[in-house]
């Protein structure tokens, strides 16, 4: 029986993140994936789905600027663009392997070996890997990674037969646009399908939403620009409703729904796309007969660690936050526990985010609403893109930059939202701030490059400090200055005079 230092199981970003971060430590490293590599992060997930928003917002480009260069509305190739989504799902594949092919060739004292096939443990330290052929392999390993993912949820009531009615791992089997679509739920995966479908000119969308806006989490003034471009793009929202019944009827979808007003009605649509979250591959794993704690939402874990010392768990099988870049940093952060001493606790207060939207939207650390549900005392600096030069340059003034920080002489970064043209670029400096504990001086004093968007946070920063370029109290269209204490928020467009 094989043996190694340490064994991941599940290959995609957390997964390998782990085992690369492993051989920083130069161990022996045991790969097992039982599906295809790169896990959702490249598979029917991150990389698929924001291909087809990169290429879905090009051809609205065209659209909206057809009459300004006297062009007809683009016929736009459905396999054309389906090829484009796999080839660049294959790349990031290819590079994988590559990678892995070329670490094999090495003489540093370390291996890492690949398994394909299903993995289950028989103890704390052996596994047995189920093979395509039938054939079975044990291997040991001091520590075991669990990294097995997540899939989509389905819902019991709901007829999934991965053709008419399918979950964002049946988009890749679409063969044409769909005349309509209906997409059930309302959060940031069904909203980016949604802006996706909506883009492309080709469907008409209809999104169920429980509550009386899309986006429950995020701030209103954020919510009302996406739902603004979506229903201008046709998207007919359902809000306040609940779906009393989905059959397949005739080869289309028939849905009822019934509104908090009491009101019920009937829609037929040609495709259902289910998007309710993902729940944990956890399944047939033998953790429990090895006793693995876990609950409904997944392994149960203290920092990486579960129930057993040796077993670590990281990415969608435990209960944080379902996202590439936060189970990547689990991964590594598992291994620094293991073979070394993190340089820092494992926080999420600064994890960043995209939404993949139009427009898009980027945030780090608290918005309003949350800040407000901890009774947390904030100012806020709202900058509209109208300020910025580089938005005025794009032709493209839609969107603002958001901050709040604490209500005190110090005026740390609690956390900023960014709606707009090139929003994901402008984030990563707070993210910084917010993961140091530092206030906003340094970040208005900064030279930015100009002109860019990431101007609009330097004068998001200096309107906190009272020494903004524009004026609030000039432009209280543009720009707001907000302090909310106990509770109560109220406009401040007087400021110290600052020397």
């Amino acid at each position: 029986m094989k043996r190694f230092d340490l064994c991941v199981i599940g290959a995609g970003p957390s997964g390998y993140a782990a085992a690369m971060r492993a051989v920083d430590y130069g161990k022996n490293v045991l790969i097992i994936e039982r599906d295809v590599i790169g896990g959702a992060g490249v598979t029917n997930g991150a990389l698929s789905s924001k291909t087809w928003w990169e290429l879905s917002r090009n051809v609205d480009l065209v659209h909206k600027n057809k009459k300004r260069y006297n062009l007809n509305s683009p016929d736009v190739n459905f396999n054309a663009l389906k090829e484009e989504v796999e080839q660049a799902v294959q790349e990031r594949k290819d590079l994988l392997f590559h990678h892995l092919d070329e670490l094999d060739k090495l003489d540093n004292g370390f291996c890492v070996t690949y398994v394909k096939g299903h993995a289950k443990l028989t103890s704390s330290t052996t596994i047995a890997v189920a093979k395509k052929d039938g054939s079975i392999e044990n291997f040991e390993a001091d520590y075991i990674i669990l990294a097995t993912g997540s899939r989509p949820r389905k819902l019991p009531n709901i007829p999934i037969d991965g053709n008419i009615i399918f979950t964002s791992d049946g988009i890749s089997d679409l063969e044409t646009f769909p005349k309509s679509i209906v997409i059930v739920g309302a959060g940031v995966i069904g909203c980016e399908f949604a802006t996706i479908f909506s883009s492309l000119h080709k469907t008409k969308v209809h999104l169920i939403d429980k509550g009386d806006h899309i986006l429950p989490f995020e701030d209103t003034d954020v919510v009302n620009i996406i739902e603004k471009n979506m229903e201008e793009h046709g998207v007919l929202i359902h809000r306040n409703s609940r779906m009393i019944r989905m059959d397949i009827v005739d080869g289309e979808v028939e849905y009822e729904l019934e509104y908090t007003s009491g009101k019920k009605e009937v829609f037929r649509v040609e495709k259902a796309l289910l998007s309710v979250g993902r729940i944990p591959n956890y399944e047939d794993l033998g953790l429990e007969e090895i006793g693995v704690k876990l609950d409904a939402r997944g392994i149960i874990d203290d920092d990486t660690q579960t129930s057993i010392e040796n077993i670590y768990a990281v990415g969608d099988i435990t209960a944080d936050i379902a996202l590439v870049n936060v189970g990547e940093l689990e991964g590594r952060y598992a291994v620094d526990r293991i073979y070394g001493t993190p340089s820092r606790k494992l926080i999420y207060e600064n994890i960043s985010t995209i939404m993949f939207l139009n427009p898009e939207i980027a945030g780090v650390g608290l918005n309003q609403k949350q800040a407000e549900a901890k009774g947390i005392d904030y100012k806020m600096a709202i900058v509209d893109y109208g300020c910025i030069p580089r938005a005025v340059s794009k032709r493209n003034t839609q969107g603002f930059v958001k901050m709040l920080v604490t209500n005190d002489d110090e005026m740390k970064v609690l956390g900023m939202r960014v709606v707009g043209n090139h929003a994901s670029s402008a984030i990563q400096a707070v993210a910084l701030l917010i993961s140091v504990n530092a206030g906003i001086e340094e970040l208005a004093e900064c030279v930015h490059p100009h002109p860019s968007i990431v101007e609009g946070i330097q004068e998001c920063a200096r309107l906190l400090l009272g020494k903004s370029t524009f004026k609030p109290q000039a432009l209280n269209d543009k720009l707001v200055f907000k302090v909310s204490e106990k509770g109560i928020c109220r406009n401040v467009y007087e400021h110290t005079v600052v020397v």
